[in-house]
């Protein structure tokens, strides 16, 4: 397994960059999609995203690693797992930004990696810095600001935050790259999203090559929007130091919140500009902490 690199490239800063920017301007792309249901605008991200991610592998030479995961059950299992888990991002993703509620996609994944690194500590016994232990405090008590507004629990943002935490926890226990396992993951959901797009069809449901071939297109690039941000961090990840990774992870819901606030005018209250402020304050802390123990490194 190679090491992380002990300094950035420029050729890593574009690539990563260039995913980042993307993952951020994918809301205007589902507000296209809005007005579709969330479960079908996910199948559609499975299989289109088939053959994009078939073409990269095989032009990359990797299809092998693929033949291999699928001959091993543990990592059939583990696959399985994660992909479940990664379906129900995309799902609560998808239905919050068509129902305006990219405010609360935002909050979650600024709260990602505090609760990564709490479940680091819980289940790898990892151990906490005093400003790391103030970050997750200002984090939680941001959530329960934002319960006491509401009257429930932000549960938008606390499934996108638990879902792709244990994801990316779940991810790298799979002994296959960022790419084949990618594959894997849509390969597995590839039958259930099928199985649910013919139940459409045989409903009168679908909107694929029914109702004007706008939604066809539209559905159809869902694989390319899912698929190719997902090769360039990938490969970007690979020639950057973890440190720039865990600060350019902030680029995607800060381009969310300034869309929901600036081009979806979603409403914006005092006592959640309060505790988006608590939440930007914990990052500060948890990225200060990051750094210096990088530099101790």
């Amino acid at each position: 397994m190679s090491s992380a690199p002990s300094q950035d490239t420029p050729k890593g800063f574009v690539l990563a960059l260039t995913a980042y920017l993307m993952w951020g301007g994918l809301p205007l792309y589902l507000r296209l999609l809005s007005h579709i249901p969330a479960p079908e605008v996910i199948a559609h991200r499975v299989i289109w995203s088939v053959p994009v991610a078939g073409l990269v592998l095989i032009i990359l030479g990797r299809t092998a690693d693929l033949r291999r995961a699928f001959a091993t059950p543990r990592v059939l299992a583990m696959a399985l797992l994660t992909a479940g888990l990664i379906t129900v991002n995309w799902g609560v993703y998808v239905w919050a930004i068509a129902g305006d509620r990219t405010l609360d996609a935002a909050l979650g994944y600024y709260i990602n990696p505090l609760f990564s690194i709490l479940l680091g500590a819980l289940v790898l016994k990892e151990r906490l810095s005093k400003a790391q232990i103030v970050a997750i405090i200002l984090a939680s008590l941001a959530v329960a600001l934002l319960t006491y507004e509401n009257g429930s629990l932000p549960w938008v943002a606390l499934v996108l935050t638990f879902s792709w935490g244990f994801y990316a926890f779940f991810r790298k226990t799979l002994p296959v790259g960022a790419n084949q396992g990618f594959m894997l993951e849509v390969l597995i959901l590839t039958p259930f999203a099928l199985a649910y797009l013919i139940w459409l069809v045989a409903h009168g449901q679908s909107h694929f090559l029914i109702s004007g071939g706008t939604n066809t297109w539209l559905l159809m690039g869902c694989g390319l929007v899912t698929a190719v941000p997902l090769m360039f961090y990938g490969n970007g990840a690979k020639l950057l130091r973890l440190s720039t990774i865990g600060i350019m992870q902030y680029i995607v819901p800060t381009i969310l919140f300034l869309l929901a606030v600036f081009v979806f005018d979603e409403p914006i209250s005092p006592l959640k500009m309060v505790a988006f402020g608590m939440i930007w304050t914990a990052l500060v802390l948890y990225t200060g902490s990051m750094l210096q123990a990088h530099r101790r490194g």
